[in-house]
């Protein structure tokens, strides 16, 4: 729709609102992430804000927007004299998660460049997004290399194009926002700690909140300009006290009490790096601008803390977000502030809304005639929904009913034994790589060789569609012998489009990891499933390192489960594991059928993206489970053939040995001969203890197709 939805009219979401509008009134904050489920007004929101931004003063016919009072001096289109200009409104760039990189950074004109040697520019998104807002809806789903290009030209104020022998250089200041679902996975914390802000954000539960929410949507839906008229006066009151915060920012006095609260809010929750202490100091000071005061209060680091930290003390995707606040409030209470609480002079009120802020406009409270609820940003913790409750948590004890014996018997375990508590995951730890052989060309990530857009240049090839990485030596090469024939021998290299060539490039990319866990009796010994567990657990950190989609299955009693379909959100795995209770028999071949099922399903969704399965099993096989088969097939052998199965799939499989006790069948490495990978002890899955565990996924499969060859032999 032309008319956006006013920011004003947005219910609730108060710290949304807050982080927004902070951001509005110093872009040096530096962004803001939000995260939360899908239907929150997230995008709503965001795009609201651009309607509240003052006009941009701008040269006339500069593509980069440069401010006429201080122009780029390095401008492309430069340079341009001091002056007046033209106004127009601030932009709102976005970035879809499937742009490629010349249309963020910009792309040069390569047939120009190298025919007549013209440095031929034509500007990407980030140009556009200059002194404006840049948003990136679903920012955890964009490629890794284009979050590194936009978050270094959002730390370094501007975009440096470098392409074969051209450089080109630009102004890219702009308010950087992101949004995502948590369930569709997470940014990797470093970059997390590049977003200044960050706000967790949730629907409402309560009815008459939204029922006011589906009142005003549909309202705006029927009458879009109507509805924006009715809300005009309350987004000019908030523009305003944008314009006056702004105006006051640079009179904000930051005093060393402020900054000793800073610092030790910091180093109490043990935040990495120094960035968090600029970030807040710079947070607290529009704070302190926005409420329209010159000196910077404990209130206002404490609001800053509660944005700034919690995305920087995650330390891997399973930890819950949120601070302590009563830690926080004992720390702040540490450092008093200097002034006495009440001011020598009224408090100023901006030229804006009352103490309710933007969500108390409005005739008669919106269209519906229900005021807004909430209390507005300058009122943040009104609204505020308790983030560290998981955190806070008392950790759940341990089942007394669990045997204590150090390793029961499996066959009495698996045929009497009561259904078992689920077991508390020991420490996770660093693992060594596991891979999935040969060369793929699925989405990117960390894992598997691929034939990727961005890695080292393995050779050259004709574009197919728009050239976007020339191979200069390989189009040379093309061209060199027609010089002659074009009559230009002598005077200069002539290239046509036909000589171009296009770079091939090897890189990574992210896989299916799919874990298949034994759940039976014969695994249910408290200690050694806590081991099993600690092992998935960290299998699950490495994929969500290496941004691969995980999906779980558990076998256990008389079938196999899908406990969480193939996703991107490891933490919803973590979950999942830490519930999982034990005991009964062993369906082996159940769960690897199972697992045959799932792949077979997710090759139809998505043929690149290669799967690795990684199955955690002492190797027993004592039920067939819904496997079926054979009747005078024993579990064994259906677990064999299921194996096999899987094996003429060309699925990389590892099996993790998860048997111990001095007395071992070895019936884990039987299993793993026949899925065609290695077998690897927990012990030995460890990085520290384990060396080249690639090499010896691909030694393991030429091994079992030797054999093969043998066996036919034979």
């Amino acid at each position: 729709m032309s008319t956006p939805y006013p920011f004003t009219a947005v219910v609730g979401q108060s710290d949304l609102r807050l982080a927004l509008l902070l951001n509005a009134v110093s872009p040096a904050v530096g962004g803001v992430l939000v995260r939360g489920e899908k239907g929150t007004a997230k995008s709503t929101a965001v795009r609201a804000l651009s309607a509240l931004l003052p006009q941009v003063d701008v040269v006339s016919g500069c593509r980069f927007s440069c401010a006429p009072a201080a122009p780029d001096p390095a401008c492309p289109d430069g340079p341009h004299e001091t002056g007046s200009g033209a106004l127009r409104p601030a932009r709102m760039v976005e970035l879809p998660v499937g742009a490629s990189e010349d249309r963020l950074v910009g792309a040069l004109d390569i047939e120009r460049a190298l025919a007549e040697g013209v440095k031929a520019f034509e500007p990407g998104l980030l140009a556009d997004a200059h002194r404006g807002i840049l948003y990136v809806d679903e920012v955890n789903l964009l490629h890794d290399h284009l979050i590194d290009l936009l978050l270094d030209a959002a730390a370094m104020g501007a975009s440096y194009v470098e392409r074969e022998g051209v450089s080109v250089r630009h102004a890219a200041r702009f308010l950087l926002v992101g949004t995502m679902n948590p369930e569709e996975g997470e940014l990797r914390p470093q970059l997390l700690d590049r977003f200044g802000l960050t706000v967790e954000v949730a629907a409402s539960r309560e009815p008459a909140q939204r029922v006011e929410v589906v009142r005003r949507r549909l309202s705006y839906e029927d009458d879009p300009t109507g509805f924006a008229t009715r809300w005009a006066g309350d987004e000019h009151e908030v523009r305003a006290r944008v314009v006056a915060a702004r105006a006051l920012l640079p009179k904000v006095s930051l005093g060393d009490t402020a900054l000793l609260q800073i610092a030790a809010t910091c180093a109490g929750f043990e935040v990495d790096g120094m960035r968090a202490d600029i970030v807040m100091a710079r947070t607290a000071t529009a704070l302190a601008a926005w409420a329209g005061r010159t000196e910077v209060r404990k209130e206002d680091v404490r609001q800053a803390a509660l944005l700034a930290l919690p995305h920087r003390r995650r330390r891997n995707p399973f930890d819950a977000p949120g601070l302590d606040e009563d830690m926080l409030d004992r720390i702040l209470d540490q450092f008093p502030d200097e002034e006495p609480e009440p001011d020598p002079e009224p408090e100023p009120e901006p030229e804006g809304p009352d103490d309710g802020g933007p969500e108390d406009g409005g005739p008669d409270g919106g269209p519906g005639g229900t005021p807004p609820q909430g209390g507005g940003p300058d009122v943040p913790e009104t609204e505020r929904q308790p983030e560290s409750d998981a955190a806070d948590a008392p950790e759940a004890p341990e089942a007394p009913e669990a045997p204590q014996s150090p390793e029961p018997q499996p066959s009495a375990q698996e045929s009497t034994g009561p259904e078992q508590a689920a077991v508390r995951a020991a420490e996770p730890f660093r693992t060594k790589m596991l891979s999935v052989p040969g060369l793929g060309e699925g989405a990117s990530g960390r894992r598997s060789r691929a034939r990727t857009a961005h890695g080292r240049t393995t050779g050259a090839t004709r574009p197919r569609g728009h050239l976007t990485k020339l191979h200069l030596a390989a189009t040379i090469q093309a061209a060199a012998p027609h010089q002659k024939a074009r009559g230009r021998a002598g005077r200069g290299l002539v290239i046509r489009k036909d000589d171009l060539r296009q770079a091939t490039r090897e890189g990574r990319e992210g896989n299916l990891v799919l874990f298949v866990v034994d759940a039976s009796g014969s695994m249910a010994a408290r200690q050694r499933m806590g081991a099993v567990k600690g092992a998935v657990l960290s299998l699950l950190l490495d994929a969500y390192q290496r941004r691969d989609k995980v999906g779980l299955i558990t076998f256990r009693g008389a079938t196999a489960e899908l406990a969480l379909p193939p996703t991107s959100s490891v933490d919803a795995a973590a979950a999942r594991l830490e519930q999982l209770p034990t005991g009964g028999r062993t369906p082996l071949a159940a769960g690897l059928l199972k697992a045959h099922e799932v792949l077979r399903i997710e090759r139809l969704r998505d043929p690149s993206r290669r799967p690795l399965l990684v199955v955690v099993t002492d190797g027993r096989a004592t039920s067939a489970g819904n496997a079926g088969g054979r009747t005078d097939s024993t579990p064994r052998e259906l677990a064999g053939h299921s194996a096999r199965l899987l094996q003429a799939g060309g699925v990389a499989s590892v099996v993790v040995d998860c048997e111990s006790g001095p007395v071992r069948l070895g019936l884990a490495g039987v299993l793993a001969r026949d899925l065609g990978g290695p077998a690897v002890t927990l012990d030995g899955l460890r990085a520290d203890s384990l060396a080249g565990l690639v090499k010896n996924v691909r030694t393991a499969v030429a091994s079992t197709a030797s054999t093969d060859s043998n066996r036919r032999a034979a």
